[in-house]
Formats: C-alpha cells, structure tokens, sequence
C-alpha cells in the first residue's frame, strides 16, 4: 500500500470515530476502530476522544503482533481486532461501540432474533452475544471471533459491539443498522414481545441482499 493511500486509510479511521460519536453510536474514548494495512493493521489509540484524534496518532500493529516504537499506545482491545483481521480474510475494516440499545442487550444477554428484515445486514437471521471476558483480553477475542462466525456483528456481553467489513464505512454502516435494530428489539420487548419472521422469510431476505443496492 502506498503512502497516499495509508494517508487516506488514517485520515478515513478519524472520520469514523467522529462519526461514531455524532451519531450517537459512541461517548468519550470508548470504542475503537481498525484497518488492514498489508500483513498488519492500523487501530486508534488508546484513550483519545474523537476530537483530539489525528491520522497520525492511529497506531500500527505489525503481522507478527509487535508495535513499532515512537507510536502512542494502541487500542486495549487491539488483540480483537488483530485476531479478527487474521482470521477473516474478508474483513478490511472493524468498528466496536458501545451504542446505548445494543450494549442494553448485550448486558441482558439477549441476541437479537429476526425482529425485522433488516437483522440481515449482520449477515445471518440473528446477531448473536459473545460471552463475557475481560476487556483487552485474549479470551474477549477469542470469544468474539467464535461468535461472529461468519458475520458482519455480533454483540459482547457486558460490554457493547462489534461489527466487520470489507471495509471500514461499510463496518460503520452495520454498526448504526445494529444499534437500530437492538432499539426495535428493545422496543418491542417493551410492549409484550416482537412478532418475528421466520427461517424461511430470513433466508429469503439473505438471498435478496446478494443483489440489493448498486453493482460495484
């Protein structure tokens, strides 16, 4: 990769922790954000809020786990994302936050089931909860890649969510739908319990979001 092109990446990893945070996805310096970049990836820094951040401070991982000196301290969830980036090849971009109704779900220890169509954004009928670990800790990472298993989000007990894509926006993208299908799901909980679709409607739903939106 290029240097212009590592330039953008880091500029593109700013804009989305601001975004995170203007869009109510994120508070203060919690959640993080993370890019391949060749064998290693980039990952923002450790306890700086979004409006401090600069594409500077985001921080390199090499492939191999080793963090090159005169950096700023990486993420402490940067093991999560390493592990993430290493074992799906598919995935270019990771977003974490602890959006308010999907972090409210995650502490309950609900999944959030076929509420509405839209949960397939996450890439199966249902967005899973990872079991609890410690933040920053192997064990959270190892249980958060279980748990994606294929998808785009998943949500972490006791602690937020968690989504992946090809590339970063698109990771931010799924972050928002999630948070908004947690709020429905929240919502209906309230009011007796949802009405949800069925495997057959759910699967019908994956196959048309093969061909929904523009061609790329």
């Amino acid at each position: 990769m290029s240097n212009i092109e590592e330039g953008a990446l880091r500029s593109r990893m700013v804009e989305v922790m601001r975004a995170m945070e203007a869009r109510g996805l994120n508070r203060g310096t919690s959640g993080n954000v993370s890019a391949r970049l060749g064998d290693g990836m980039l990952v923002t820094p450790s306890g700086v809020p979004p409006e401090r951040l600069t594409p500077e401070a985001m921080v390199f991982v090499r492939g191999d786990d080793s963090i090159p000196d005169g950096q700023l301290k990486p993420s402490s969830e940067w093991r999560m994302h390493m592990q993430i980036l290493r074992r799906r090849s598919d995935v270019g971009g990771v977003v974490h936050c602890h959006s308010r109704h999907a972090t409210i779900l995650a502490c309950a220890g609900r999944p959030i089931p076929a509420v509405h169509y839209m949960v397939g954004v996450s890439g199966g009928g249902s967005v899973p909860v990872a079991p609890y670990a410690s933040f920053g800790s192997e064990a959270l990472a190892d249980a958060v890649v279980a748990a994606l298993d294929g998808r785009y989000a998943a949500l972490m007990a006791n602690h937020g969510q968690i989504a992946v894509a090809p590339s970063l926006g698109r990771a931010l993208l799924i972050a928002e739908e999630i948070e908004e299908q947690a709020a429905v799901y929240w919502g209906c909980l309230a009011i007796g319990g949802p009405n949800l679709l069925s495997d057959a409607q759910m699967a019908e739903i994956m196959i048309r979001f093969q061909s929904y939106g523009q061609a790329r």
